[in-house]
């Protein structure tokens, strides 16, 4: 015992010498599976010609059965639909194994969960880990979701729902194959794997604890671009670590969630607790994007030693005058960003086509399907809609370049209050612009912008840059 708490002590100075809050020494799985005993998969096709899935889980069910151990494939490519890990297993997929999404949606069976900040039914994942406490997926092997019949779906659908002015339920409909799924869930780990082609979002880790998502790459752009396809997505979800991972995708490349409007209000969960380590964005979104689902609140979280190169934006944080919600105590430290879109980005009335639910004239609001009646439930009083940013640490970043450096847009009822940069070089083509923000502090903020643009700074009070 006196060891442990001299372990202790050790690590929380360590956190404070390195100016991070003492909970960063919390994050992550605490423990994995115990057991080694190895539970080879049998009788199933390794040319990927026919679907593998009752093998794999037959294997994962005798394996839980016994207590746990250890799931493997023999090197091959392994034709599957949704598969489910249990409870003490870990399922290994080494190097030479492959697992190839199938492109048959009754190979998902629903289940209920959430997807981009409501609760419905859905198509299950590709892998799954859901209600479970202490698993694993690792090894060095490759998940090919072969998104492509998702994307194929979605852009078909977007012509007709676009026409009707349904623009903000058409993801929702369109109910596309996530390729891993933490649901409800604890003391999982994740752990190397290189992840292609999402049909959906790739790794979402929803309503859990103390997860750790380690090394893991995504490609989402091995056979085109697909839609929505996200990298890492932490939805109402604590005591998170991800670290090590390279993300190429066509979305958010790592990004922090906590619920939608009137469903996510209710529901009511936070993301808290949350680093993000020495990962790289390549493609995608953001670097690290807060929102646009905002409503349970997102706070304690610090991300650090990170690289973005050719990302959409840098560091976003995003909502609508619907979602509400505060988004606080955040730290983004040691960044460097090469050709990316705005290097800072805060805004509260993002993507007013898709954030905002209006039933066209036609249609009979009681025949609608309950996805739709949860979109347009109204947020009463209207206050509750409005989000919160603020108390939000910028350090040590460095821009080689951008199109614009600082973008900041609070409303009229809620300034974005208490931004503090510091130790900042930003070489953007233009400087930006903020407004409706109050007590923003700088200290080493440099911004060379080639058409000699300063930041714009209206609407807002005791903004110093």
């Amino acid at each position: 015992m006196k060891y442990l708490f001299f372990l202790l002590v050790i690590i929380a100075t360590n956190a404070s010498a390195n100016n991070d809050p003492d909970w960063t020494t919390r994050v992550g799985a605490r423990s994995l599976p115990t057991s080694k005993t190895a539970f080879p998969v049998t009788g199933a096709d390794n040319t990927g010609a026919t679907l593998a899935t009752k093998a794999i889980q037959k294997t994962i069910d005798a394996c839980a059965a016994k207590g746990g151990g250890i799931v493997t494939l023999a090197p091959g490519k392994y034709l599957t639909g949704s598969i489910f890990i249990k409870a003490g297993v870990t399922l290994d997929l080494a190097k030479g194994v492959e697992l190839l999404g199938s492109q048959d949606f009754a190979d998902y069976p629903e289940i209920d969960t959430r997807i981009a900040g409501i609760e419905m039914r859905w198509p299950a994942a590709l892998i799954n880990i859901i209600d479970v406490k202490k698993a694993a997926l690792t090894g060095e092997g490759t998940v090919n979701a072969r998104g492509k019949f998702c994307w194929d779906k979605y852009w078909n659908m977007r012509k007709t729902y676009d026409a009707k002015g349904l623009r903000w339920i058409v993801d929702y409909d369109a109910k596309r194959v996530r390729t891993l799924l933490v649901q409800n869930s604890e003391d999982i780990t994740i752990k190397g794997l290189k992840f292609i082609d999402a049909g959906f979002w790739t790794c979402q880790v929803l309503y859990s604890k103390y997860v750790t998502v380690d090394g893991i790459t995504v490609r989402n752009n091995e056979n085109g671009h697909g839609p929505s396809t996200d990298g890492v997505d932490i939805d109402s979800s604590s005591w998170v670590l991800v670290q090590n991972c390279d993300i190429d995708c066509n979305d958010d490349d790592f990004c922090l969630k906590a619920g939608r409007d009137w469903d996510g209000l209710r529901v009511n969960r936070p993301t808290e607790y949350v680093v993000i380590r020495h990962c790289t964005a390549r493609k995608g979104g953001g670097l690290l994007t807060i929102g646009s689902e905002t409503s349970g609140g997102i706070r304690h979280v610090l991300a650090t030693d990170l690289i973005a190169k050719g990302t959409g934006n840098g560091f976003h944080i995003k909502s609508a005058t619907t979602r509400g919600g505060t988004v606080e105590d955040i730290h983004v430290r040691n960044i460097h960003m090469d050709s990316v879109g705005n290097a800072i980005l805060f805004t509260m009335n993002w993507n007013p086509a898709y954030s905002y639910s209006t039933l066209p004239a036609g249609y009979n609001p009681d025949s609608i399907p309950a996805h739709w009646k949860t979109m347009l439930h109204k947020v009463e009083p209207a206050e509750r809609g409005t989000p919160h940013f603020k108390d939000i640490e910028v350090s040590g970043i460095t821009v080689a370049s951008a199109k614009k450096a600082i973008v900041a847009g609070g409303l009229e009822q809620s300034l974005i209050t208490g931004v503090h940069i510091e130790n900042t070089t930003i070489n953007a083509a233009t400087a930006g612009a903020i407004s409706f923000a109050k007590d923003w502090q700088t200290k080493k903020l440099v911004i060379n912008t080639k058409d000699g643009s300063k930041v714009a700074v209206t609407s807002s009070r005791n903004v110093n840059l």
